[in-house]
């Protein structure tokens, strides 16, 4: 195996991410204060001068001390689908891109179900399950319709301050580089970091207005979607094969491809703490259906830190029970 088709397959299994082992470079966020891993910076240990059997080498006056990593910790933690939503909505506003554009610059948020709790942490008011989301998908028979909530518009934030009179037209109008628009997913490829969305009207809805500016005007596109959304197969080819002319015998759902910082719960937790993070399983039955079960590794204290977050988060109710 050549050494680039061995860093590929590290890459997409996500154990090569880049800036450090766990990964908490990817999607810019790396700044986690006190719980920092110690330096992969090594000293050089001093040579004998000469010979086979110089016996031990002392560390020349003025070298550090040795260094005694602390030993790392693991807890399993197990998020339903709004526990998840809650845990995304956490993480995005720490993001370092978005802070910064809530400072000097605009944040749009686009409708959607992971996007309100993302709202309300930026608002830091409730909203009403149904009141800011478009299409949604839900169960055949029975289920909550989410109907009843009177619609309210995206959310434009200038400088960190809410704009409910600018439209979400306008708003793109007015896009410039650095600039924070948030969109959700229907569909992941969180090897390949890519995700789709559903588009059921000719114009492509939301997605068909915002992409064009967001590309041209050189802004930052953030995509929060759970992990619930991994699919089998990878999504570019998937968005093509939902494009085909085919007849349809119901509504002709297509989907338009989405290029951006993939925000998942991993994302969420490498935010908010220097950890290790891992999904090692999926599912579950009285209402952890569509869960996820994470494993995070660190020292002690940045696991505990992550603990405790999730403690604050468990017992989130259903998105429409809320």
């Amino acid at each position: 195996m050549d050494k680039m088709t061995r860093r590929k397959m590290l890459k997409n299994t996500g154990l090569l991410t880049g800036g450090t082992a766990s990964g908490i470079w990817l999607n810019g966020c790396s700044d986690n204060s006190d719980v920092s891993e110690p330096s992969s910076k090594t000293h050089a240990t001093p040579l004998a001068a000469s010979g086979d059997s110089a016996g031990p080498v002392h560390p020349v006056e003025g070298s550090p001390p040795k260094r005694h990593a602390e030993p790392r910790v693991q807890v399993a933690l197990v998020f339903t689908v709004a526990e998840s939503k809650r845990l995304i909505a956490r993480g995005v506003v720490e993001m370092p891109i978005v802070k910064e554009a809530m400072k000097n610059g605009k944040v749009i948020v686009t409708k959607g179900t992971t996007n309100t709790y993302i709202a309300e942490a930026l608002l830091e008011r409730s909203i009403k399950p149904g009141a800011f989301v478009l299409g949604r998908i839900t169960p055949v028979k029975g289920g909550n319709p989410l109907t009843g909530a009177d619609s309210m518009p995206e959310v434009v934030l200038v400088n960190g301050r809410h704009q409910p009179d600018i439209t979400l037209n306008e708003a793109m109008q007015q896009l410039g580089p650095g600039d924070v628009v948030i969109k959700g997913a229907n569909a992941l490829d969180y090897p390949n970091k890519t995700a789709a969305v559903m588009i059921g009207t000719p114009d492509a809805g939301t997605t068909g207005k915002i992409m064009p500016f967001v590309v041209a005007r050189k802004a930052h596109l953030v995509i929060p979607v759970g992990l619930e959304k991994q699919i089998i197969s990878d999504v570019f080819g998937m968005h093509l094969k939902m494009r085909e002319p085919v007849e349809s015998l119901d509504h002709a759902y297509s989907m338009f491809l989405l290029s951006g910082h993939i925000f998942t719960e991993l994302e969420a937790i490498r935010c908010l703490a220097n950890v290790e993070v891992f999904q090692a399983a999926s599912g579950g039955v009285g209402g952890a259906e569509g869960g996820v079960w994470l494993m995070v590794r660190g020292r002690r204290k940045a696991v505990e830190k992550v603990v405790t977050l999730a403690q604050k988060i468990h017992g989130e109710p259903a998105f429409g029970r809320r």
